[in-house]
């Protein structure tokens, strides 16, 4: 550090080069979330309407259940990365941002191992590859 000017000052308190990491992050799942609701919107679509053992016959076919398993992942890391913007840019007390972010961690790894657990549950359960569905 310098001895009181203003390069000596400010040297060192800049950028940690995280920003940038975080940046093509977010970018990465936006493109990886259009992909993949894109997909499923899609496929969806072109399902019977109003037929419930359709979508669960659909759902258990293994690359759709990891595409859906993928898109959950994709989701909810996207939503955590955003989230961590917001909340270390407009909470300033320390406790209060550490509360935060660790209640954010929480929901986001909570909400994504749900999701995974019930698309897993579809696709694993035999009665949804039977007749007459669940």
């Amino acid at each position: 550090m310098g001895n009181g000017t203003r390069l000596g000052r400010v040297r060192g308190l800049g950028s940690s080069h995280h920003g940038s990491h975080h940046w093509l992050q977010q970018r990465l799942t936006a493109l990886g979330n259009i992909l993949l609701v894109s997909f499923l919107f899609v496929s969806l679509l072109r399902l019977p309407l109003a037929d419930h053992g359709a979508v669960l016959r659909w759902a258990s076919n293994p690359s759709v259940a990891l595409a859906l398993i993928l898109m959950v992942i994709s989701v909810f890391w996207h939503l955590r990365l955003g989230l961590q913007v917001m909340i270390e840019d407009y909470i300033h007390g320390e406790a209060t941002r550490l509360f935060a972010l660790v209640l954010l961690n929480f929901y986001a790894i909570g909400g994504a191992a749900y999701g995974i657990f019930a698309i897993v549950r579809i696709a694993l359960a035999p009665a949804a590859l039977g007749p007459g569905g669940m």
